[in-house]
Order: C-alpha cells, then structure tokens, then sequence
C-alpha cells in the first residue's frame, strides 16, 4: 500500500518491495509486527517499511499464535520481495481528487 503514489504505481511498488520485502536475520528487516484486524477476519503483517503490509488469512497458519502469524506474514513477505510478481494494481489516486 503505496503512502505517497508517485508515476507508474507497479513499478513504484516493486522497488520498494525488491528493497524491503526480502527477510535478512538479524536485521530490521527481519522485524515484524502483527495487527488483527476488525472488519474482516485474520491479521497485518507490518515490517521495516510503511508501505509494506502483508495479509494472513485467518485459515493460513496452523498456530495462530502472534509470532507464528507473524513468522508466516514474514515469510510471505521475503517470497513476494524475492519473486517480484505483480498480481493487482489498483489507483486511487484519482477518486481521491475529486473528494
């Protein structure tokens, strides 16, 4: 979820997620947080960077424990910043101007 969209937003994303998605132990970037959501069922999975958010389904870990929901979110999160594979843009930005 970009903060601050700018130009091309895939692309935009992708670089943000190629430098903070991958996991690297012992670093901020193996740091997770875990949020449950009110809305809909499972959690938000926060790491180093604002802009990346990672969905856990409520029927994805086995233990749904915080550090193994997030655990899990993490390592959602490393494949998404290592195999780079855009699934859904969606542009806000234009609905946002006319409020």
């Amino acid at each position: 979820m970009l903060t601050a969209p700018d130009g091309e937003l895939a692309e935009q994303a992708t670089e943000i997620l190629k430098k903070f998605g991958p996991v690297h132990a012992g670093s901020s970037a193996g740091d997770f947080g875990v949020t449950g959501l009110k809305d809909v069922e499972g959690w938000i999975v926060t790491g180093h960077h604002n802009d990346v958010l990672t969905y856990v389904g409520p029927d994805e870990p086995h233990d749904q424990s915080e550090i193994a929901v997030g655990l899990f979110g993490r390592s959602k999160r490393h494949r998404d910043g290592t195999e780079l594979s855009i699934l859904h843009v969606e542009d806000k930005r234009a609905s946002a101007d006319l409020a």
